[in-house]
């Protein structure tokens, strides 16, 4: 049994294109289907009312699907080629058969029926944006951390110490250190050169009664600084024996 090449009209009786001509009456798939099978006579098909009818359907269709008219168009060139190819005489040629041919036709209208339905259910799937969303903050991977601690006596006793020494508020108090000012010192010497009339020792310059040792050498390190701006300036001589020996000074004459 061979199955008939249907076309889907969605229940719009309109869209299907019935024939009424010599030799046919009804639909035009039936027609190539019943041509195929050699079951009616195309002899007797009229090709130009054929071509008229289907004119006639095209403009008075106001609501046509382009695709139905498209397979239309392609089955009565079909039948048209069918025709003339039983009313050439026959020769000898490569060519298939009619009947060849016409089966070719059924199967490409079938495999085109196969893909609009294919490409009809790819369209009414879900879309991204339209009827599914994507997730606005996708949750990344979790990482579960356990600390596990290790240390002796010593690293807590430490630790501990470190936190309550940053705790303890601290105090800093400058403490006044007693300094012997190189003024002073300056006044001292141009003052004690006046009475010293040879070479003296500079520890005699120094202030009576030191008992600081701070101050001491505060006073050792002002007078010697004293010694050498009075050499400079020209108003003292200075003279040591040896290195480290002690330093003398005069008054320069």
């Amino acid at each position: 049994m061979t199955e008939i090449v249907s076309i889907d009209f969605n229940g719009n009786e309109s869209e299907r294109l019935n024939l009424d001509i010599e030799g046919w009456e009804g639909p035009l798939d039936v027609l190539l289907h019943l041509a195929r099978a050699q079951k009616v006579d195309l002899a007797r098909i009229s090709i130009l009312e054929l071509v008229e009818q289907y004119l006639v359907f095209i403009a008075d269709a106001k609501k046509l699907r382009l695709e139905l008219a498209a397979d239309y168009l392609v089955m009565a060139a079909w039948l048209a080629y069918l025709k003339s190819c039983l009313l050439l005489p026959k020769e000898e040629q490569e060519e298939p058969s009619a009947e060849e041919l016409a089966l070719r036709l059924q199967l490409r209208l079938q495999r085109l029926d196969a893909m609009r339905e294919a490409g009809a259910r790819l369209m009414a799937r879900d879309q991204i944006g339209r009827d599914v969303l994507m997730r606005g903050a996708p949750e990344g991977v979790r990482v579960v951390k356990n600390a596990s601690w290790d240390c002796e006596l010593y690293d807590l006793l430490k630790a501990y110490g470190a936190i309550k020494g940053r705790q303890v508020p601290r105090e800093y108090a400058v403490r006044r250190r007693p300094v012997f000012s190189l003024e002073e010192a300056l006044d001292r010497l141009e003052s004690m050169l006046g009475t010293a009339l040879d070479w003296t020792v500079l520890s005699s310059f120094l202030p009576d009664g030191i008992t600081d040792d701070d101050f001491r050498r505060s006073s050792v390190a002002s007078s010697f600084v004293a010694a050498l701006e009075l050499t400079r300036l020209g108003k003292t001589e200075l003279s040591q024996a040896d290195s480290f020996a002690p330093l003398f000074l005069r008054k320069r004459q």
